[in-house]
């Protein structure tokens, strides 16, 4: 399994002393804003799992994030298929991370290295990322990645209950165009 690594950030396979500041996290109504509600703990251990196994299976995945001069754990970020009842197809960049590491720029440098993973080593053709239209700082971190907006791509989310949260903007970035931001 691939680790990717950063300045200042190491993108790394689960370990047990994740698990509770991953559950904390998924339990704070602000990182969750933009979810239909928080997670359990049962939930989160089980997320962490899947993802680790992906990671196992795969050799990418969705990434555990870790500060690397200070070893804490502050979220996760990588790559996944795109779920299968989606309109499109491809592959998806994401992040979440536990609001202390908020403001860092960490979620853009995180994802530049996913990119570059994904680009470089996987040879994808695209990658994509998508969010809810009121999710202001994830759409910043896409703009700064150098990813792009058309409103035709938008969908409702067959996921979610109607309500604010239910429409998705999606960014794209073919290959070739990304830019060299936090490597």
């Amino acid at each position: 399994m691939a680790e990717l690594r950063t300045d200042r950030l190491l993108l790394r396979s689960w370990r047990e002393s994740d698990l509770a500041p991953w559950a904390a996290m998924n339990a704070d109504p602000q990182v969750r804003e933009f979810f239909p509600g928080v997670l359990s703990r049962e939930q989160s251990m089980a997320s962490a799992a899947r993802f680790q196994a992906d990671l196992d299976r795969r050799g990418w995945g969705w990434w555990a994030l870790e500060v690397r001069a200070t070893g804490e754990f502050v979220g996760f970020t990588g790559l996944d298929p795109v779920d299968e009842e989606a309109s499109f197809t491809g592959v998806e960049a994401g992040w979440r991370l536990a609001r202390s590491a908020w403001g860092h720029g960490y979620a853009t440098e995180a994802a530049a290295a996913v990119l570059a993973f994904g680009f470089e080593t996987l040879a994808l053709p695209e990658i994509l990322a998508f969010t809810t239209a009121t999710n202001l700082r994830s759409r910043a971190v896409m703009r700064r990645l150098g990813m792009t907006h058309d409103p035709a791509d938008d969908f409702d989310d067959p996921n979610v209950p109607d309500g604010p949260l239910r429409r998705r903007v999606v960014y794209r970035l073919p290959s070739g165009a990304q830019r060299a931001v936090g490597r």
